[in-house]
Parts: C-alpha cells; structure tokens; sequence
C-alpha cells in the first residue's frame, strides 16, 4: 500500500490564494479529487490525507465533505483558531467527523518567529489530545529552536513536521538545519514527512542528488518508523511532476528493507494520524 501524506485541494480564486504568486502561475486553476485520483492512479498510490491551504474553518468543513464523498481520502489536516477560548467547541463539532486526524497552523506565515511559544497557541494544542488529533507543524528551518521548545511542553502530543522543516536546499545549506532537526528526532512523539523538498531547491534545476542529503539525514534522524511519504501535490507542480517526486522518492529509500519501505510508503502514515 502507499499513502501520500499531504496533499491540498483548492477551488482557485486569487483573494484567497494571494500567496500564489505570479512565478507560480501553474497554481492559478482548480485543484479537486478528480484531478488527484488521475495522479495517484498512475503512481500507485492507493490513499491520501488532504491538508489544508487555507486558514479557515470553512476549508476545513468543505475537505472533511470531499472526504467523505472519495474513499481514497483516508484523512484531513484541517486548521481550526488555535488561539482562539472556544476552540475546545469548534474541536468537538469538527472532530465528530472521524477523517478529521489533525489540526494545522501556517507558522512559517506568522510575522512573529515564537508565535508558537504564546500561551493561548499551547492552550489550543492542549486541547487536541482529547480528540486524538495529530498537530502538523510548517515551518522554516529557522524556526526549530522555537519548535523543539513546542513539542518539550507537550509531550504526550503527537506532531508531524511537514517537508523536513524546509531547510534551505536551494543554497545547499545543511547547517544548522541537520543538527536541529536531528535534537528535534529525539523526541518520539514526532514524525515527518518526507516531502516539499523539490520547491526548497532550485526549481529549474534541482536533481535527486542534491536533495539526497537532506533525505538521509531525515531518515537516520528519525528512521524509518517515523518518516512518511507526502507529494506536495499540487505545490510540488512548480518544480516537478506527482510521477517524478515518487521515483525521486523510490530513490532514495532503494536500499531500506522492505519493511522500513513499508513504513515510509504507508505505516508511519496510518499510524500517526490513526487512518
């Protein structure tokens, strides 16, 4: 079986998406299950967790209604207002969908570096873990001191750090990005996902050998147990195709035995966010 583990949709429209820029222009069109489900088949994936794009209860609702209409959409990473008194109540009504596996915020988007540090932000991540919701964390490599002081309050929570906490690929830099990343693998109640990579790099000109590195030091980090698959899809259109990206992926994981291929193509995933 293989699941990727994040994915968004979106139906485009430039006020909402004002982050698609015009260099991104490939972005600026529609982006639904129908679309999806022609990739997968041609890559052989089997399942996926649908991530949100907007910061809104709304995407969150309409993802858990395309979820629940395509079985392939095994789960949903919404966003709820973390910071926000009531956000135990807008918990309870969303989580009654079962697909709903875990909550987002766009860190890497905050103005303030330590958003994630304020105590109204904890209080809502607090609150996940009597609904068994996973948090996803999106972040630059720049914001790892902030997130191991994160994930050390929380610690029977479960986190996922999405595309490898975005080190800075496109200079080539491994430091200090390997060794934070590495102190934030101690913890065990974190996983990642192996994904977003290509759209660090150069667009243009990436190569599997260039992102090569950053993937061993992700897998000896956290090893196979805690790595999952993800495409980036459609954002990883910018620098590559769905069919590309797995074979890049395939790549890098050739030498692993079966079993700790099966973890990174759907174990870990199934396991993190209780699919």
């Amino acid at each position: 079986m293989r699941i990727d583990a994040h994915h968004h949709f979106w139906r485009y429209n430039a006020a909402e998406y004002g982050w698609i820029s015009d260099a991104m222009s490939v972005l600026r069109r529609d982006f639904l299950p129908e679309h999806l489900a022609a990739e997968i088949r041609t890559a052989g994936v089997d399942g996926v967790v649908s991530v949100q794009a907007r910061q809104t209860v709304q995407e969150t609702a309409w993802l858990l209604e395309l979820a629940e209409e395509h079985d392939f959409i095994r789960g949903v990473v919404g966003w709820v207002p973390l910071v926000s008194p009531t956000v135990a109540d807008d918990l309870a009504r969303l989580a009654a969908n079962r697909k709903l596996k875990a909550v987002r915020h766009v860190l890497q988007g905050e103005a303030d570096d330590d958003y994630m540090l304020r105590p109204d932000f904890n209080a809502g991540i607090a609150a996940l873990k009597p609904f068994d919701l996973a948090y996803d964390i999106l972040i630059f490599e720049r914001h790892l001191p902030a997130t191991l002081k994160l994930v050390d309050r929380h610690p029977n929570q479960v986190f996922v750090v999405d595309h490898i906490a975005k080190p800075r690929i496109r200079d080539s830099a491994l430091q200090p990005w390997r060794d934070r990343i590495t102190d934030l693998a101690r913890r065990a109640n974190v996983y990642c996902k192996l994904s977003g990579m290509v759209t660090e790099a150069d667009w243009q000109r990436w190569t599997p050998q260039q992102l090569r590195p950053y993937a061993e030091v992700v897998l000896e980090a956290f090893g196979p147990r805690r790595v999952m698959f993800g495409s980036d899809w459609p954002v990883c259109l910018l620098a590559t195709t769905y069919q590309r990206w797995t074979e890049t992926v395939e790549g890098f994981i050739a030498a692993l035995s079966p079993a700790e291929q099966d973890r990174i193509w759907s174990a870990t995933a199934i396991e993190a966010y209780r699919l």
